[in-house]
């Protein structure tokens, strides 16, 4: 099954929860309660306030606003509008342009698929040649080093780790000499899963960015932040929080699949213009995937 596929598969629930919203307009017409049903069940679709008020402006403007097509259409490219604007260039990009090496930082809540995200991320600079390491910073876990380590097995890729409690700034200093020493060209350092409201785990997280700053000019290059779309508002509450500690660059979403509550994307791109690198709509390697924004919003409104 091809990527495309997959995609429209994983957004079936969001399709259906959007296209429920809209349908409800048939035989009503756009009489002012029909109008305020549809944008309380848009905001429910978690695709934000900002984007539904934009959307309601625009239908309250168009024509043909009466029909669920038309209403549909003024809907797929407010939506488009605001995705596009966060529609990011790929990683590879990125590190092509910088110099060696490129450090990625992967933050984020617990069980949101951060380790697994960044093992796939690994897999991928792998099979394109790129010599990479893992850094195993998540020591408070119990089973986090070994996820890393049977991961880095599997694709081939050295992870540098230390016993479970330790320091993660120490393992972190640890994996950029090793780095250095091996003429890496790309880190991929996991940290562990922390609340967005743990300050004392936030100020770690601090300390860890404090020594990649310190010791390679420019790090963190991309501070990596996942999300789970399957929370929802949540999502967005732990991206303002993390964004704001630690300046994320970029965002993968994972776990599109099964959920309704994809639409979530759409508002944390318009409210936090933050690039989203990165979907994910399985547990294969190749369920994980650059973002774009007409390919995004296609699977959402047409099924493949």
């Amino acid at each position: 099954m091809g990527w495309l596929q997959r995609l429209s598969d994983g957004l079936t629930k969001t399709r259906d929860k959007v296209r429920q919203s809209v349908d409800r307009l048939i035989g009503r017409g756009p009489s002012p309660e029909v109008l305020d049903d549809l944008e309380a069940s848009l905001i429910a679709a978690d695709l934000g306030i900002r984007t539904v008020d934009r959307f309601m402006e625009r239908l309250q403007q168009s024509r043909g606003n009466g029909t669920p097509e038309g209403v549909l259409d003024v809907l797929k490219s407010t939506i488009l509008d605001v995705l596009k604007a966060c529609e990011a260039e790929p990683l590879e990009r990125l590190i092509e342009r910088a110099a060696r090496p490129f450090v990625i930082l992967a933050v984020g809540v617990n069980g949101v698929g951060k380790t697994t995200t960044l093992a796939k991320l690994a897999q991928r600079l792998a099979q394109q040649g790129r010599k990479s390491l893992l850094v195993a910073g998540d020591t408070f876990r119990a089973a986090a080093i070994e996820q890393l380590e049977t991961w880095g097995d599997r694709i081939g890729v050295d992870v540098i780790r230390h016993r479970h409690g330790a320091d993660p700034a120490a393992v972190v200093f640890d994996g950029l000499a090793a780095a250095k020493a091996r003429g890496v060209d790309v880190v991929l350092i996991d940290t562990a899963g922390r609340l967005h409201t743990k300050s004392n785990l936030m100020d770690e997280l601090r300390k860890i960015t404090r020594v990649l700053a310190r010791e390679v000019p420019g790090a963190p290059h991309e501070v990596l932040l996942t999300l789970d779309a399957t929370v929802g508002q949540n999502a967005l509450s732990q991206a303002k929080q993390f964004f704001e500690t630690v300046g994320v660059t970029g965002i993968a979403l994972t776990k599109l699949d099964g959920t309704a509550r994809g639409g979530i994307i759409v508002a944390i791109a318009d409210e936090l213009k933050i690039p989203v690198r990165l979907i994910g709509v399985g547990e294969g390697a190749d369920d994980l995937q650059d973002f774009h924004a007409k390919e995004f919003v296609d699977a959402l409104f047409e099924p493949a």
